[in-house]
This record gives C-alpha cells, sequence and structure tokens, in this order.
C-alpha cells in the first residue's frame, strides 16, 4: 500500500534533529575579549636604535588623548569660537597655528576647520554635540597616530622628508603646516624647545603609521635615536 502524504509527512516530523545541541553554551564561552591597542603598538617599540651615544632625536609615542576634527558650518565660525572660549578658554586660530590651553588644544586644519585634541580620551565630555550644531564634528581619536619629536638633530632628520624650510626664523613656535613625509599626509607643528632641544609633534593618519615609522627609523638612525611613550 502507498503511504498516504499525511503519513509520510507525519514520519518526516518525527525524525529527531541532530544539529540540536545535547547541552546548553553559555554567553560566557562565546563573548570575545577585547582589550585597548594603541596606534604604535607592534610598530614602535621603546628602546633605541642607531648610532651609539647620546640620542640625537627623541621620539615619544603619544597615547591617549582624544582628538576630534572640527569643520565650521556656512556662517557657523563665530559661534564656534563663543563656545570654544566660554568652554575651554581657547581662542581659535585663523591661520595656521597651534593654540594651547591647559587641557586642550585647538590646531588649524585649513579654513574654518580645526582638530579639537584633549590631553584624555574622555576629555570631551558632552563637547563634541554642542560643537555639532554648529559644525561637522568627527571623533578622530582612534584614526590617527601621532609622535613628539625632539633633540638637537630633530630638524636633520625632518628635513629627509619634510619639504618645507623648518628653520626657526621661518617656522616658529606654534606654526602649524599639513604637508607630506614620503607619501604620507602629516600634520605638524612646533612646540617650545625642550631640554633635549627644539620640539615638534605630528600627526600621521593610523593607516599609515607603519610606512611613517619606516621613514623615520631610516632618517634618524645616523643620529641615533631613543624611543619613549607617554600616556
Amino acid at each position: 500500500m502507498i503511504p498516504s502524504a499525511t503519513a509520510t509527512s507525519s514520519s518526516r516530523s518525527a525524525r529527531p534533529s541532530s544539529s540540536i545541541p545535547k547541552g546548553a553554551i553559555s554567553m560566557a564561552e562565546t563573548v570575545t575579549s577585547w582589550a585597548p591597542r594603541g596606534a604604535w603598538a607592534g610598530i614602535a617599540q621603546p628602546g633605541s636604535f642607531g648610532s651609539q651615544g647620546e640620542a640625537g632625536i627623541v621620539v615619544t609615542r603619544l597615547e591617549g588623548f582624544g582628538l576630534a576634527s572640527v569643520i565650521a558650518a556656512p556662517g557657523g565660525s563665530a559661534a564656534l569660537s563663543r563656545i570654544f572660549e566660554a568652554r575651554l578658554g581657547l581662542a581659535l586660530p585663523t591661520a595656521p597655528r597651534i593654540v594651547r590651553a591647559a587641557a586642550h588644544d585647538a590646531i588649524w586644519a585649513g579654513p574654518d576647520q580645526w582638530m579639537l585634541r584633549a590631553a584624555l580620551r574622555d576629555g570631551f565630555a558632552g563637547l563634541l554635540d554642542e560643537l555639532s550644531a554648529h559644525a561637522a564634528v568627527s571623533d578622530q581619536s582612534d584614526a590617527r597616530a601621532m609622535l613628539r619629536l625632539a633633540g638637537p638633530r630633530v630638524r636633520d632628520v625632518l628635513a629627509k622628508g619634510v619639504m618645507l624650510d623648518l628653520h626657526p626664523a621661518t617656522f616658529a613656535v606654534g606654526d602649524v603646516a599639513l604637508t607630506n613625509v614620503a607619501y604620507v599626509g602629516v600634520h605638524l607643528w612646533r612646540l617650545e624647545d625642550t631640554s633635549e632641544g627644539p620640539a615638534f609633534e605630528i600627526t600621521v593618519p593610523r593607516s599609515m603609521a607603519g610606512s611613517f615609522w619606516s621613514w623615520l627609523v631610516a632618517s634618524a638612525s645616523e643620529f641615533g635615536c631613543r624611543v619613549e611613550s607617554r600616556g
């Protein structure tokens, strides 16, 4: 006798499925743990390289800061200036300069454009939302890698890649430049001289940190380099 369609369906549905797990799996077994990773991790390690003796350049890896791009909406610059003054005590630079305060810096990045840096990652504390009413604001804290370069031979190192005159007579303390180094776009500014010598800070896209570091190692080796970490 030919089985009916009902019987066939009933028989199939009665089969146990081997894909059903025998025991329950806890969420703890399936959750992956992620640890924060600095932009220079696995690229620039603390220590020394190049010529022996006193380092001609000291490179400090800067970590733990907050960074955001701020691009003023049409007609929004005046409102932004008021917010920066009231909240941070900063006057927005209208020329290629960096303006510094106790815990924040405003860094010129083009006409009506700035990078806002906080000393600590959580240093914006609602400020970005307030700024977004008058500007396009984007948190760049994970998108950029930053170094401080200082020492008696720092200009000799930078001269190998920076196509600008960084002599103190033409590139003063607080001056800012957007330029290229070894085909990598960089944002560069000069700091007050330190006990180690002239000093600069430089940011590069995080995705290009390895390429920039390769250039820096090749350029700094003849002068001797010490690498430190901060933050």
